[in-house]
């Protein structure tokens, strides 16, 4: 069955029922294990390095390669599914991600894991803008917000149990198996994906948009290149190519006819300003989660799934207080959660000083608490809030801007943050320099949340959004 993007359009399945199940089942796995997979693999780090032998830069690049395809790739992701059908272009993104997967666990050295990272990200943006994309076009509007509050808190649950499931398969077994645990799970959600009905726009368009694609990937490749091998000869050259990639991708994307980013999207206040504060927020949470487990391991002593368990706070407050979020977003706007929510979360940041030095109950149990209080109190908005402030026959391109948005805050403060705090070589297993070098990452991180609060507050109304119907405000 093929639907429109309308929201009165035929077709449109409801929550309880068997299809409605389907849809929501197979986005969220096929979400969550891309969520799973951009966090798991931070406990494994260390790991890793000592076994191929790795530098922080090797590590960073083992982050970074899957982020930066996915930042690059997931708006033609997107456009790709509401072109050629949401449902077919997730289904091949789950498949090849499987196979990307099988890849990096068989990787006999820190070049070739890289090589099927970047793999892995060019799968996850065929995947990824799909799983929200199916949900939007498939509901119908008046089941919209709880099928996206169950697709938000399940996926934030999966992102944040990465760490804790690492951490077993790490100690008790082999790094590998963090890649080959998404192999049964592709397998389920492509199981799912039989009973999605397909959905496009049919306005979108009919053309690639190859140049804008490549551009893309230059810009962010150049500028991450730049910051993780800062002190490098070829740096500045690698500055220049991003920017001047990034200014022509604008001029391109402004001129062609059927653009793979429809810049006329941002002119809508509100989705230009959450995605602005996704990029800080997304910023903090990326390189917390890449630099945590690392002090907790070389600083603490504790093993993988010590570092693992240090984080299980997080699924169970996004589990129990996710969906409420969201609830209070639509009922309120979407100022006051996404200001608040960030503010909170960089109390818990600041919280996490100590971390490593003293117990888990005093060091790192409150911060983490109080940080994941203000991640439930954000996310399920912050994604409503995106998907109203645009039309619905543009679900698959808002997704995808919001994707790459956070993708891309992840992949440039991961690449830039160790190098600002002064972290280089394999300096990362010694505690005399990773310890007063988690201080800066931790103050790095608390800045960027309270910008972004202080962004959502003078950018975003005060009025309660739409639930998916139009615009917000």
């Amino acid at each position: 069955m093929s639907t429109s993007a309308s929201p009165d359009g035929p077709g449109l399945v409801r929550t309880g029922s068997a299809t409605g199940r389907a849809v929501v089942g197979a986005a969220t796995l096929g979400s969550a294990m891309s969520l799973f997979d951009g966090t798991v693999v931070n406990v494994a780090l260390r790991t890793i390095g000592a076994d191929l032998d790795a530098s922080i830069n090797d590590l960073q690049w083992i982050t970074n390669a899957y982020l930066l395809a996915l930042a690059s790739l997931i708006l033609l992701g997107g456009s790709l599914g509401d072109r050629l059908g949401r449902r077919r272009v997730f289904v091949a993104g789950t498949l090849a991600f499987g196979v990307a997967s099988a890849l990096c666990g068989l990787a006999p050295s820190a070049e070739v894991l890289v090589a099927a990272r970047a793999l892995q990200g060019v799968a996850a943006a065929l995947m990824v803008p799909g799983s929200l994309a199916m949900i939007q076009g498939a509901f119908h509007p008046d089941d919209r917000a709880r099928a996206i509050g169950t697709w938000t808190g399940l996926g934030a649950i999966a992102a944040a149990a990465g760490p804790l499931v690492g951490g077993v398969l790490v100690e008790h077994a082999d790094w590998r198996l963090i890649f080959w645990i998404n192999l049964p799970v592709a397998v389920l959600t492509l199981w799912l994906a039989r009973g999605v009905p397909e959905t496009r726009d049919p306005g979108a368009a009919q053309h690639l948009d190859l140049p804008g694609a490549v551009l893309g990937t230059l810009a962010l490749g150049g500028v991450t290149y730049a910051l993780v091998q800062w002190g490098d000869p070829a740096a500045w050259p690698a500055v220049v190519v991003g920017l001047l990639a990034a200014l022509a991708f604008v001029v391109v994307e402004s001129r062609v006819a059927e653009p793979m980013l429809a810049l006329g999207i941002f002119a809508d206040r509100t989705f230009s300003a959450t995605n602005a504060m996704t990029l800080l927020v997304y910023g903090a949470l990326s390189v917390l989660l890449f630099m945590l487990p690392l002090q907790l391991q070389v600083v603490g002593g504790d093993g993988p799934l010590a570092a693992g368990l240090a984080t299980l706070p997080l699924p169970l407050v996004m589990l129990l207080l996710a969906g409420r979020g969201g609830a209070l977003g639509a009922r309120i706007g979407p100022r006051i959660p996404l200001t608040l929510g960030p503010l909170v979360m960089a109390t818990g940041v600041l919280l996490l000083l100590g971390a490593g030095e003293a117990a888990y109950v005093v060091a790192v149990l409150p911060g983490v608490v109080v940080f994941a209080l203000g991640l439930a109190l954000l996310v399920a908005t912050l994604t409503a809030t995106v998907l109203a402030a645009a039309p619905d026959e543009h679900a698959g391109i808002a997704s995808g801007v919001n994707n790459a948005v956070s993708r891309a805050g992840g992949l440039l403060a991961v690449a830039a943050v160790p190098s600002l705090v002064g972290l280089s070589g394999e300096e990362y297993a010694d505690p005399a320099a990773l310890d007063p070098a988690w201080t800066l990452v931790v103050l790095s991180c608390a800045g960027l949340l309270v910008l972004g609060g202080a962004m959502s507050w003078v950018a975003l109304p005060r009025t309660a959004y739409a639930g998916g119907r139009g615009r917000v405000g």
